[in-house]
């Protein structure tokens, strides 16, 4: 007698990514062999994980050399992910594609290539960042509960998108970053009325010298109160410094800290080409698997 699709066992993978060490970075589910299950129960068992995203592999690799994959926060279905991209494709490679150099990922947002290197780290090439409204300092200093001077006027407060929008937000010091402090009942009335529901905020001084940046992620609308590393955001900084010029140049490679006020530090690998207003964008980092199981 044939086990129904929805009743079958399926396997599912945790990982750290953006991971310098086990159970740092930022942690991922991925369930494989998701192929039959319908997204609300797709939705039910994210919100059991409770991580900032949880990933299904739909099918196997298809004719055209890409596996759909799904992406779901707590709170919804979204189209695009940074961390969840590289931790999938890593599963995918591990565990299906024969240690392959490269996996190709077939997202609502688009298809996503990822690369591997002999050091372990994943690396994507992001769809190409679009930059939309730019909104007043005082406006959002009020939502992060800071003084309208933390904010580095030099560079606009502005919505950027490979594929996931995001709100950037220029800090002038590390301090103004770890005060940060949503104001929920204004934040989401942010979000309800703009395309991006999610906040970055960063800085140039870090906690680390070797680092270039320190960052944090708001995103209280899709469940995700604070994020430990971000891909996607990280993506989308990556095509803002380097349109803005913030190092004074059209190329951008950078190492960004993240997740240091949440207990979960990681390292984004992030780096951006400006060539005449085609920017492309890469961002990279370490995946590192935790556990591995079946689906009760």
């Amino acid at each position: 007698m044939k086990t129904r699709s929805a009743d079958r066992k399926r396997p599912f993978f945790i990982v750290d990514v953006f991971a310098e060490a086990k159970y740092s970075g930022n942690q991922l589910a991925v369930i494989a062999d998701a192929e039959g299950l319908p997204p609300s129960t797709m939705q039910k068992i994210a919100r059991e994980t409770n991580f900032s995203e949880t990933t299904f592999i739909m099918s196997g690799r298809g004719r055209d050399g890409g596996y759909g994959v799904r992406i779901f926060t707590p709170g919804e279905e979204v189209p695009f992910a940074g961390h969840p991209v590289l931790g999938t494709a890593f599963i995918i490679r591990q565990e299906m594609a024969g240690k392959a150099q490269g996996v190709t990922l077939d997202l609502k947002a688009g298809r996503i290539p990822v690369s591997f290197t002999a050091g372990g780290v994943a690396s994507m090439r992001q769809l190409s960042p679009e930059f939309g409204h730019v909104f007043r300092p005082g406006e959002i200093a009020k939502i992060l509960g800071m003084a309208p001077g933390a904010i580095d006027e030099r560079f606009p407060i502005e919505e950027v998108s490979t594929g996931l929008p995001c709100i950037i937000v220029p800090l002038k010091r590390l301090e103004d970053v770890r005060r940060a402090r949503i104001d929920t009942a204004k934040y989401m009335k942010l979000a309800q009325a703009s395309a991006a529901k999610a906040i970055l905020v960063f800085c140039p001084e870090t906690y680390r010298k070797e680092n270039d940046l320190n960052v944090r992620f708001f995103a209280g609308y899709y469940g995700i109160p604070e994020d430990p590393a971000t891909g996607s955001a990280n993506g989308c900084l990556a095509g803002y410094l380097a349109r803005h010029r913030y190092f004074g140049k059209p190329d951008v490679q950078a190492r960004v800290e993240q997740g240091y006020e949440i207990g979960r530090r990681s390292l984004i690998l992030i780096s951006a080409q400006d060539r005449q207003g085609a920017i492309d964008v890469n961002v990279a980092g370490r995946v590192l698997p935790v556990a591995r199981g079946e689906l009760a």
